[in-house]
């Protein structure tokens, strides 16, 4: 549904379509509530509504005229720099939770999700790029950042519809409602936390009220029943104040009670007033009991983390003195963790600290470099566990110690730069509470999950007065909203300090001086404000047992610790007991390691590189050889290069849409056409790999559902190349519109001349034409390359380099000589000259027991075939000399008839003796040049040369058969008996015109090469002229000849469906390959497309009728394919089985003989044998199945023990006494 801001006026012209969302239902559950994953399905409308209206601003900004307000600028910035943030918080949230998960119970699936995430990255960058510029006065760049815009939200929108066709009923499907439920939690908790309060309000306000009900039903069964979780979460997606969401939550112990139950609604608003209205002066008198810089808390994280650095070295080194990599695991998880604080630590710094204190300063590389060694310790630790026994530790020993070292002193140096360069402005520029504040920020970075782990440990590392600071600018630095969240982390942090061994699972209370538990009069305790002691009301924190971890039985936990009398708590507050309620985010049934490594932030929103997503679920990713390591060709490789000819037109398409606002309409109609020839290409090129090549990979069981998604890729693109075509259309009429001159009188019938402006509406088109061609560029180019990454070496894993020549074989066996004819010369053209070579050798290879390099020869000049790499380093002499001697060759082996007069009989003999010695030609080609050259002498004889009778005259009248012939005398049907045509071929043989070869063989003692045929006679204007599907005579004005032409085979047919097959190199009756035929290159022949699975045999139709005994392959007649892979005219085969059953060449079964064979046991059962042969047995050979056996006797049917076959012969007679019971 279009927002107004897309859907008004005429910038909706200028806006591609985008499929519709789905409705929350349409995953498999009725809503949210039901089946908790389809909240996502609302995450995608609001992102949708998000990008339309990001690019209907855009489109305004490239269609409103030569001005462009600089507001208008900066506030699409804004839109867009707010929905990169979402949108890929979102995604990495789903790489590290929904992705892996789902990984483990459905494999093949989440990868290719997770590469088009990364592949976003780039378009953003551009965009980003697109907004820097001056876009006041210059209209392309406005309409270039609208193309990019449109491109985004193309990319983004179909990624989403795949996954709610995919992905999300996988989910529903794998997963019960309680695993859905983490699932959904577990990945808010990784969503950073600053996001979470921008994230959840906004999907709140982009849906209607009944969708935002079923959110909020959704989350109430999602977010664990605990008060204060609660809180937090619908604070967030309200908007509101964390104080007014959770009623009665944050009730205090009155000063006279033992227990909080029975506080009504009037105290609690009475408690909570006093509270806020005595905030100011408690936060300052506490700011001033704390020291002077709080931005000093950044030297706290440098120690903490420097700590943790020197302990993992010297485990490092502990572990490389002793030998033991049996900790080796935990060692691992160590080193994640800190990885994930420092990473997070250096974005909260890049994104909050360093632009705030001085622009210029910047340690974005320094960031960067350590995220890198991180990545490549931790890859190091991988291998030693996949290595296992097997590695050679004293390798993994010295690497070890090596990269520890060098994380140290890299670390070491940034730290020691930031606290001389950054901290010492940051303390004069700022005071302390706008430093506490940034510090604040800095902590909301990070997500919960994370959060809940990052306090406790860096509390444990500080003293006490530190922790009591620490804890202390940060509640002073929160705004009151988020009171209920500082609650929340402050009780983590006091994780951090002695558990209290007297009751499982609390711990003692952080707090002295200011922050201590003291009552003073009626006032609200100091401490509550910060840690979550005596806040609860009268529930259990405890999250129900139906969604806690199998692992973690629910336990009733003892609070009456918080509740006590006013009187008797202050001595012993410094020891209170603390109770924080955990996330919960552990569910280890998921089969998921959450302690998974943190994904770059980095690249938001101001910088561009494209995070890294580092998990062993998706280690293809990178550095995948796209051939094997010995560097040789796969067959396979053909298919992958047809990506490069699809990258260079889309790369045309691309540019040129953006130059057509300048080009006439020759421009136009060239953009089109090579639009149109992409457009067939590719869909030949995305038929064969759904129809072939993804069924040979799901056809190996570990690779199951790893093309679903390129699958409905290609429907996908398939629509935006259907838009384009829209869009071209009506560019053409809006052309010729213009061209026409108006009829002013007609015209006011309809609309008035005032009502069209017809730049504008140009304009519009092009911008919409920009629009989708740079968006079929972004998705096309991004599944092919992911195609490469994921795709491409599957097959060199699973797949025999014999089975990739019979895909290719069957890809190119499904493929019609007309887009053979179009695609070799497309593709080859965006090849280098190594690589269009070993393309042509892997596609003969694959059809060496065809015709094809027949075909291909006759019509196309291609690059030669590399016949040894050291040609490669031959001289540009000995290139053209090798070139000139396959031309010459090439012209040997094919003489035409006007040579072949001029040669006397030494040098005919001399010919048929080259064509002799060749081992190179085909034996059917070779014996029919021989054939030819042989009669060559009679056939000259016998006709004057053909030359000097075309030459004499331009009409007919001395050429013999200068006369129409009719298919149908009455109705003057041009033709023949044999076909319908419009035109007379001159035979080169005997300078005469006949119909077709079939008229000439009936009254000729020779045959009709109609190959060699050059001239034709139209039938209507009896002309002769050169050979072509239309009469050139402008009399005729350009009447066709026949429907169907072939350029090659010189045929006309005007009555049937016919095609040329490049792999028989001849034309046969069907509606072409790839559409009712395929040609099996085994058999070199043209077989029905429902016979893809049958018995090969090399070169069956090369052969002899059975029957008739005329020759199959080049036969008119319909051909008949056994079972047993042999071949008979089909009117034979009807003949022939009214009076036998079996193969008349290898004796095989012609069919299911069951009903047959079912008879002849009752015939056998009823019959009495005479006495003397009751006895006897018979040795069989079972034709069927092959094997030999022994067989009562019999003079005429004899059964076969092992498939029950009565089609046997008998070998051997025995007279002893038989056993066999048949």
């Amino acid at each position: 549904m279009a927002t107004p801001m897309a859907g008004e006026g005429p910038i909706a012209a200028a806006i591609p379509r985008s499929p519709p969302p789905p409705d929350a239902g349409g995953g498999g559950g009725g809503s949210a509530a039901e089946a908790p994953v389809l909240i996502f399905v609302y995450f995608h409308k609001a992102i949708r509504a998000e990008l339309e209206r990001m690019h209907a601003a855009a489109v305004r900004l490239a269609t409103t005229g030569d001005a462009c307000p600089g507001g208008a600028v900066a506030a699409l910035e804004a839109r867009c720099r707010f929905l990169f943030a979402v949108y890929q918080h979102h995604c990495h949230a789903e790489d590290a939770v929904i992705f892996p998960a789902l990984d483990i119970r459905v494999k093949n699936v989440a990868g290719t999700y997770s590469l088009e995430h990364k592949g976003e990255n780039d378009l953003f960058e551009h965009l980003f790029a697109l907004l820097q510029l001056d876009m006041q006065t210059d209209v392309a760049i406005r309409r270039e950042l609208a193309s990019c815009t449109g491109a985004i939200q193309t990319f983004i929108t179909q990624h989403m519809s795949k996954e709610e066709e995919q992905v999300f009923p996988l989910l529903i499907k794998k997963f019960s409602h309680e695993e859905q439920a983490d699932l959904v939690w577990q990945f808010l908790c990784s969503i950073p936390v600053h996001m979470m309060a921008e994230f959840l309000p906004w999907i709140s306000g982009s849906v209607s009220p009944d969708e935002n009900q079923d959110i909020l039903d959704c989350l109430h069964k999602i977010v664990p029943e605990e008060k204060l979780l609660q809180e937090i979460i619908f604070a967030w997606i309200g908007g509101k104040s964390s104080r007014t969401v959770a009623q009665g939550f944050c009730d205090p112990c009155p000063k006279s009670s033992v227990i909080c139950e029975g506080s009504s609604d009037q105290t609690y608003k009475h408690v909570c007033s006093l509270e806020h209205s005595k905030t100011g002066k408690r936060k300052s008198a506490e700011s001033n009991q704390l020291s002077t810089h709080p931005i000093d808390e950044i030297l706290y994280w440098h120690n903490a983390i420097r700590i943790e650095l020197s302990d993992i070295a010297e485990e490092a080194k502990r572990i490389q003195q002793s030998g033991d990599f049996s900790d080796i695991a935990d060692f691992n998880m160590r080193l994640q963790f800190i990885a994930d604080v420092c990473i997070f630590h250096s974005i909260a710094e890049d994104q909050v600290i360093f632009p705030a204190v001085d622009g210029q300063i910047s340690f974005v590389q320094e960031h960067a470099e350590e995220e890198r060694r991180f990545n490549k310790f931790r890859s190091l630790i991988e291998q030693i566990q996949i290595a296992g026994a097997r590695s050679t530790v004293v390798d993994f020993y010295s690497e070890l110690c090596s990269q520890a070292d060098e994380i140290m002193q890299k670390i070491e140096m940034h730290f020691s730069d930031e606290e001389t360069k950054v901290l010492p402005k940051a303390r004069i520029k700022f005071t302390p509470e706008k430093q506490r504040e940034l510090l604040y920020k800095s902590l909301c970075v990070m997500p919960l999950k994370l959060l809940e782990r990052v306090l406790p440990w860096f509390v444990r590392k500080l003293n006490d007065v530190e922790a009591v600071s620490f804890l202390q600018n940060m509640r002073l630095a929160a705004p009151p909203s988020e009171t209920a969240l500082v609650t929340l982390l402050s009780g983590w942090a006091c994780k951090g300090r002695l558990e209290d061994t007297s009751n499982s699972g609390n711990f003692i209370c952080l707090t002295s001086g200011a922050a201590s538990c003291a009552v003073d009069g009626n006032d609200f305790k100091t401490c509550q404000s910060f840690c979550p002691c005596s806040i609860s009301n009268n529930g259990t924190f405890a999250r129900p047992t139906k969604r806690a971890s199998p692992a973690e039985p629910t336990t009733d936990i003892n609070r009456s610790h918080c509740l006590q009398n006013a009187d008797t708590e202050s001595p012993q507050s410094n020891k209170r007991n603390c109770y924080i309620p955990r996330l919960r985010v552990e569910s280890s049934y998921l089969g998921v390691n959450l302690v998974t490594p943190a994904k770059s932030f980095r690249s938001l929103p101001y910088n561009y590189s494209a995070p890294s997503l580092y998990s062993s679920l998706f280690s293809w990713e990178t550095d995948t050889p796209f051939s094997g390591p010995d560097k040789i060709s796969r067959p396979i490789d053909t298919i992958f290069k047809f990506h490069k000819a699809i990258r260079k037109d889309l790369e045309f398409l691309d540019v040129e849409s953006g130059k057509l606002i300048d080009g006439n309409e020759s421009c136009l109609r060239q953009f089109i056409g090579r639009f149109r020839l992409l457009w067939g290409l590719y869909r030949a090129h995305s038929n064969a790999e759904d129809e072939i090549v993804f069924p040979a990979l799901e056809s190996k069981e570990t690779l199951h559902n790893v093309s679903h998604s390129y699958t409905l890729d290609h429907k996908q693109e398939e629509e935006l190349f259907q838009d384009i075509s829209i869009v071209l259309s009506e560019l053409s009429q809006l052309h010729d519109r213009v061209a026409q001159p108006l009829d002013v009188e007609a015209a006011t019938n309809h609309i008035s001349n005032n009502e069209i402006d017809w730049p504008r509406k140009h304009n519009e088109l092009l911008t919409k034409l920009q629009a989708l061609c740079k968006s079929i560029r972004v998705t096309l180019s991004n599944h092919v390359h992911r195609e490469e990454l994921e795709l491409w070496p599957l097959f060199d894993k699973h797949f025999s380099v014999d089975e990739q020549d019979k895909i290719i074989g069957r890809i190119i066996g499904t493929t019609g000589a007309e887009v053979l004819q179009s695609m070799l010369p497309w593709v080859t053209a965006a090849l280098s000259l190594e690589e269009q070579n070993k393309m042509l050798d892997t596609m003969k290879q694959a059809t060496k027991n065809t015709m094809f390099d027949e075909w291909l020869n006759e019509w196309w000049k291609g690059p030669s075939t590399s016949v040894d790499p050291s040609d490669n380093a031959s001289t540009p002499s000995e290139d053209s000399h090798f070139q000139e001697n396959l031309e010459q060759n090439d012209q040997m082996f094919r003489p035409g008839w006007k040579d072949i007069f001029r040669m006397n009989q030494s040098e005919l003999e001399a010919e048929i003796r080259k064509v002799s010695r060749d081992s190179t030609l085909d034996p059917r080609r070779k014996a029919y040049l021989i054939q030819n050259l042989m009669t060559s002498r009679w056939i000259a004889a016998q006709q004057k040369s053909p030359q000097s009778s075309a030459e004499e005259h331009n009409g007919c009248a001395r050429l013999p058969g200068c006369f129409p012939s009719y298919r149908d005398p009455e109705k003057q049907i041009f033709g023949c008996e044999h076909y319908k045509r419009n035109c007379k071929l001159v035979a080169a043989c005997c300078n005469k015109l006949f119909t077709c070869r079939f008229c000439h063989d009936k009254v000729s003692d020779h045959t009709m090469d109609r190959k060699a045929a050059v001239e034709m006679m139209c039938m209507l204007c009896l002309n002769v002229q050169p050979v072509g599907p239309n009469c050139e005579t402008p009399s005729c004005n350009g009447l066709s000849m026949a429907k169907y032409y072939c350029s090659i085979c010189k045929f006309f047919d005007d009555e049937r469906n016919v095609y040329h097959c490049p792999f028989c190199n001849l034309c046969r009756l069907g509606s072409g390959l790839g559409t009712d035929f395929f040609h099996c290159m085994k058999c070199n022949c043209c077989l029905g497309i429902k016979m893809i699975e049958h018995k090969c045999r090399e070169k069956m139709l090369e052969m002899n009728c059975p029957i008739c005994c005329d020759f199959l392959f080049t036969s008119s007649a319909p051909v008949k394919g056994l079972p047993c892979g042999h071949f008979m005219h089909s009117a034979c085969f009807q003949a022939y089985t009214c009076t036998h059953y079996t193969c008349p060449i290898c004796c095989k079964s012609l069919g299911d003989m069951t009903v047959y064979f079912g008879m002849l046991d009752g015939l056998l059962a009823a019959e009495q044998l005479p006495e003397e042969y009751r006895d006897r047995c018979q040795d069989i050979l079972c034709n069927d199945c092959e094997r030999k056996g022994r067989s009562r006797f019999h003079w005429l049917y004899h059964k076969c023990g092992s498939c029950g076959s009565y089609n046997t012969r008998v070998i051997k007679t025995d007279t002893a006494e038989c056993s066999t019971s048949n």
